[in-house]
């Protein structure tokens, strides 16, 4: 029997349905099935199951969820399992992405443009290195994991290993740094940067928040130091250490060289191509965009859109498809859990078709060459060769997971013994004393919030759910809204609040549907159920009503003028569901109990020390900056002023105005290194600048608005 390198930490034995779940998918797995689904009720323990599926499997783990908040919430809890393993988050890092397209009908080009998220980045990159350093490995990713990723054996090809009284004199090494890809600063240390102080070389890891210090003696590396950023605290010395590139993607000079040959080969066969066809205008505009950025490849080895080369750049064929996080993973296998099967599955398998669609105008109106075509995500059916065994977990499984599936493990019965809601049809309109949808939700909520608990409520649009909530606020009640427009991290941090009780009601539109772990939900308030749709399906219902499923006092209002076959068919595996609960509730003698859970602010789990400390810096400029001024406004007399015989006396500047000054004066000095790093062609330093700027510029907003 192998090693085991998972250490489960179980705060409770596996209970309800828990142990014969856990039991069947791991016969299942030792059987070859490839393929099975967990169909479990919502609140029953899916997670905890397959933590323990996992620990007894013993190989590393990629669990897929469709969205980043919820891939975020499943790497809380599986780090809460497994506190000694590398469990890491992998989602794009992109806070805005608009692709790059080109609209033929009103002939409009949308050129590229992205935010990058950098703590994010931090942590693909720490990803990675995990996969290629440990065994004890849990992923938690969102479908990004099928895009282009870079070369694997490239990433690992070219870390870098330094001991001590290796030779290495200081210019070495900083031309070592440079070549995988850390850039240098004169200014604080960022994941990814260094700097040169005397004789000594300091360094932060992309992949961490820790700073390095190399000290060189005759031409040998004499120390290494850990050190704490912040306070410049030594952590320890260390006797040798690795560090991986800052880049995912890598290209040896030799590659590099190669690849400019075939892009410069397939822009003349294009050329005539179009020229052929009589298209002159797509004919010079490929010519013109790609002999710019062959002469950017060139001479600083970077080019704007350089993912549009990577087929040339890999030295991949025509076709091939792209590395991805999957190519990180062990040949000797690991097992795939996707989450919310019925939601993610539709995803990994549409990716492919409008990535193509949109590269194939691009490539036919001369704004790209065709190898552009293969930087792409995995079709569906390269997704499906690239993993092993799959096990799908939903509480509402599609008919493609039913067929595909060697097996179906149900888990309906809840260790606390908790029920499905109760579920309460009432129409949307107006009848006789009935004030409507919006009036009875109203008292209801009042009702729910007044007994200490939270409340939900879904509508159709981001409109209505905006509307609603500031119609709740004008009747005094403490309401959000959530919905897509908003940025990752911000709807964690709403849904920690919403938890937490710093508001009782919350407004969405689909994104309150899977997985969401809210126990503190006692109300669900469905408007207009009956609008059959995407959103009113069978199984958007059945997963909205199983928000309320993690409390006993559960209740689920539907508001409907007619009974549609879509809630018909909810309410009828509702009530199947919770007459199995109640019966088994009854036979064991079990009180259903609402389930306790610490309430845990993902965001901070997920932030850096990086991002601390320069919240910590910034924090320390404003009070430099204000006692910088407390002098100016002792020496200038205070304005004085008679209106209607009444004196007023005003300070030359406020407490407010004195830190916007400071904000303005700190985002001066970004913008004029945003502008060098454009000059300098350094896009990518530009783009997490811009991001810095705007960040700034929220928080003088917020400050000013309070």
């Amino acid at each position: 029997m192998s090693e085991k390198i998972f250490k489960i930490n179980k705060p409770f034995p596996p209970a309800g349905d828990q142990p014969e779940a856990i039991s069947r998918l791991l016969k299942g797995l030792e059987q070859g099935m490839q393929k099975q689904t967990l169909l479990g009720a919502t609140g029953t323990g899916k997670t905890f199951t397959m933590a323990n599926v996992i620990a007894e499997y013993n190989k590393p783990t990629l669990v897929i969820a469709h969205n980043k908040t919820l891939a975020a919430q499943l790497a809380q809890e599986f780090r809460e399992f497994f506190p000694d393993s590398a469990v890491h988050y992998f989602v794009s890092y992109y806070d805005y992405y608009q692709p790059e397209a080109y609209m033929p009908v009103s002939d409009t080009y949308i050129e590229k443009d992205a935010q990058i998220n950098k703590e994010i980045d931090r942590l693909r990159h720490a990803t990675t290195q995990a996969l290629l350093t440990r065994k004890d490995v849990i992923i938690v990713a969102s479908v990004s994991c099928i895009y282009g990723l870079g070369s694997p054996e490239e990433y690992e090809k070219v870390n870098l290993k330094l001991n001590i009284g290796m030779k290495m004199d200081r210019m070495t090494l900083m031309k070592k740094l440079i070549e995988i890809h850390f850039s240098r600063t004169n200014a604080d240390l960022t994941p990814g940067t260094f700097r040169s102080i005397g004789s000594k070389v300091e360094f932060m890891p992309v992949s961490e928040t820790i700073m390095y210090q190399v000290e060189m003696l005759g031409g040998k590396i004499s120390k290494i130091t850990k050190i704490e950023p912040i306070s410049s605290q030594i952590i320890k010395e260390e006797e040798n250490i690795f560090i991986f590139p800052a880049k995912h993607f890598i290209t040896e000079d030799v590659k590099k060289k190669k690849a400019l040959v075939s892009i410069k080969k397939e822009l003349d066969a294009q050329l005539k191509k179009f020229e052929k066809e009589g298209k002159l205008l797509e004919a010079e505009r490929i010519k013109r965009r790609t002999s710019y950025d062959l002469a950017m490849l060139k001479e600083i080895g970077y080019c704007n859109g350089v993912e549009n080369y990577s087929r040339h750049l890999s030295g991949k064929k025509e076709g091939e498809p792209p590395e991805t996080l999957l190519s990180y993973f062990p040949k000797t296998g690991f097992l795939t859990i996707i989450d919310e099967s019925h939601v993610t599955l539709p995803q990994l398998g549409g990716m492919y078709a409008g990535d193509a669609s949109r590269k194939k105008t691009l490539v036919d109106y001369g704004f790209r060459l065709p190898s552009a075509k293969d930087n792409r995500p995995l079709k569906y059916e390269e997704f499906t060769e690239r993993i092993g065994p799959v096990i799908y977990t939903s509480a509402t499984p599609s008919e493609q997971e039913r067929t595909e599936s060697a097996q179906i493990v149900e888990q309906i019965i809840r260790p606390t013994g908790l029920v499905d809601p109760e579920t309460i049809i009432r129409p949307v309109g107006e009848k006789g004393s009935y004030g409507g949808q919006i009036k009875d939700f109203i008292t209801e909520a009042e009702n729910t919030i007044k007994r200490g608990f939270r409340v939900l409520a879904t509508t159709l649009t981001k409109k209505m759910a905006e509307d609603l909530s500031t119609y709740l606020k004008d009747k005094k009640i403490k309401a959000e809204y959530l919905h897509s427009d908003i940025k990752t991290m911000d709807r964690i941090k709403i849904l920690t609040q919403f938890r937490k009780g710093d508001f009782d009601v919350l407004v969405g539109v689909n994104l309150l549907r899977e997985g969401l772990d809210l126990p503190e939900v006692a109300l669900i308030g469905i408007l207009d159920a009956d609008k059959e749709g995407f959103l009113r399906s069978e199984t958007s219902l059945i997963q909205t009503i199983g928000r309320a499923a993690r409390n006993s006092e559960g209740k689920v209002i539907l508001y409907a003028d007619i009974l549609t076959g879509s809630m018909e068919r909810a309410l009828g595996e509702t009530k199947r569901r919770r007459d199995i609960q109640i019966a088994y509730n009854k036979k064991h003698g079990i009180t259903p109990k609402t389930i306790l859970k610490k309430i845990k602010d993902i965001t901070e789990e997920l932030e850096s020390e990086h991002g601390k400390a320069v919240n910590a810096e910034l924090n320390l400029d404003l009070e430099v900056f204000k006692r910088a001024y407390a002098k100016e406004l002792k020496d200038n007399k205070p304005k004085v002023s008679k209106k209607d015989g009444v004196t007023e006396v005003k300070l030359i500047m406020s407490d407010q105005e004195r830190t916007n000054l400071v904000y303005e004066k700190i985002i001066k000095i970004k913008e004029k290194e945003m502008s060098k790093a454009v000059k300098e062609l350094d896009f990518e330093t530009a783009a997490i600048l811009r991001d810095e700027i705007g960040v700034l510029r929220e928080r003088m907003d917020r400050d000013g608005s309070k």
